[in-house]
């Protein structure tokens, strides 16, 4: 009896498992079909309404309905056409599935990341672990950066900084303030230069080395000199304030307990990676990888709660109850809406079989420059629960917010940290609200990065 149940259960779990895919399939498809019937509308609307269609195709949502459309019937998009001059390559891809996203990061011997050159112009020669395939450099390097940025600060020294700080300016305020230039970024260039022993001439100047050098690496695919002086010049005088600090501190004996002052203590003990050189291209790479991210991320966060009335009540509530835990559940769901980075970039070091044996299956050549769409992946109905729905109930791993494998960002822990302390000061305010007209829009003047967002609260 109870091999005729189990044999009974066996094809009952098939069946029902078989018309799961076939049910996730058909919504992939009728998902694609609407979405392409809204953007041919959209192509239609933008020149009758005078607007721009890069601004308006920019928009999270319309990528999300692009992104739809190739996920339906062109899953992954292969073209030998060079679409990057930036980087060496002999074609392009473009990877929609979430499985097949996950597959390219994963695989990260076949699929090298992109930014060696990148790094090695910022440094002057050197490289930074972002850059590095999984190698003894690679391996040192990150140790050796663990060692210096020890996981119980978050908790002991950035978030009691960071709370003081945001604390003080919504403490002076007449219900008004730019999000990005008068709140996020002043804060962050303090956090950053307080931290890591590099306060920099200034905090402006600070910010324009490392948003200069982060545009230059994670958004210049055509060799843009615009792009390419100012991270130069930027790379160049931040190269040389680094060394000057370490060898004062090494000259003076200074003894500080920030990220510089404990590399030079790993330093005195042998410690691999931690030469004067290390030391310096790590820091460059560290300031430059965080100060421009975490307001980056803040506002694009604020900005799809702003548009969900009630899930904004919910986030205040989680605010007001001291709830970080719930908080942060409602800011991630709300970044997965619009991420900072839509797409991770890798170049095939070899030719291969994605997705290999699914109607997906696609050839990969070597020296394909792949643009694997995490943005996509976080969307996609076959492996995500009701994708369309703001749920903050998701298990983790839907989320590819901060990269996968072996390139993980380096600080996500403190970018999960931080981000409840940076919104709650306002979220508990009555009336949070965006400032009227274009004001009251992410303005980002041009640059991949906010630059202005008025909001105002009672």
């Amino acid at each position: 009896m109870a091999f005729i149940f189990a044999i009974f259960s066996a094809v009952f779990n098939f069946i029902i498992n078989e018309l799961r895919v076939l049910w996730k399939g058909a919504y992939l498809v009728i998902w694609g079909q609407y979405n392409l019937i809204r953007m041919i509308v959209i192509g239609i609307w933008v020149p009758l309404s005078g607007k721009n269609y890069g601004d308006v195709l920019s928009r999270p949502k319309n990528m999300r309905s692009g992104m739809a459309i190739l996920r339906a019937f062109l899953p992954t998009l292969v073209i030998k056409k060079k679409l990057t001059t930036a980087y060496e390559n002999t074609g392009t891809a473009f990877v929609m599935a979430d499985d097949d996203v996950r597959e390219i990061v994963y695989l990260d011997q076949i699929f090298r990341t992109a930014y060696e050159p990148k790094m090695n112009m910022l440094t002057d020669g050197g490289n930074f672990f972002l850059a590095m395939d999984n190698t003894p450099d690679y391996v040192n390097n990150v140790s050796s950066m663990h060692l210096a940025v020890n996981q119980n600060d978050i908790s002991g020294r950035l978030t009691p900084f960071v709370k003081a700080e945001t604390q003080q300016i919504v403490d002076r305020l007449n219900g008004k303030i730019d999000f990005t230039a008068e709140y996020m970024l002043p804060v962050m260039a303090r956090l950053v230069g307080d931290y890591f022993g590099t306060p920099a001439p200034n905090e402006q100047t600070l910010i324009r080395w490392t948003h200069d050098m982060f545009r230059y690496i994670f958004f210049d695919f055509s060799n843009d000199q615009a792009v390419i002086d100012p991270a130069q010049k930027s790379a160049e005088e931040c190269r040389a304030y680094i060394d000057q600090l370490i060898a004062v501190r090494k000259n003076q004996f200074i003894d500080e307990d920030d990220v510089l002052g404990r590399c030079l203590k790993l330093q005195a003990a042998d410690t691999p990676a931690m030469d004067d050189l290390g030391i310096r291209n790590n820091i460059l790479g560290m300031i430059t990888a965080m100060l421009p991210t975490i307001p980056n991320a803040a506002a694009r966060i604020l900005d799809q709660l702003l548009d969900r009335p009630r899930v904004l009540a919910k986030a205040r509530k989680a605010a007001q109850n001291d709830d970080d835990a719930l908080l942060l559940r409602y800011l991630v769901e709300a970044f997965r809406f619009n991420p900072m980075n839509p797409v991770l970039f890798r170049i095939a070091n070899q030719d291969h079989i994605l997705a290999e044996g699914t109607l997906r299956q696609r050839k990969i050549p070597k020296g394909t420059f792949v643009f694997a769409a995490n943005f996509s992946a976080m969307f996609d109905p076959m492996t995500i629960s009701s994708p369309g729905k703001f749920d903050i109930k998701r298990p983790q791993n839907d989320y590819i917010l901060w990269g996968l494998g072996l390139h993980t960002c380096f600080g996500e822990q403190v970018s999960r940290a931080l981000l409840p302390h940076f919104l709650k000061p306002l979220l508990v305010r009555k009336n949070l609200r965006r400032a009227e007209g274009d004001a009251g829009q992410i303005d980002f003047a041009g640059t991949p990065f906010p630059k202005h967002f008025h909001i105002q609260f009672d």
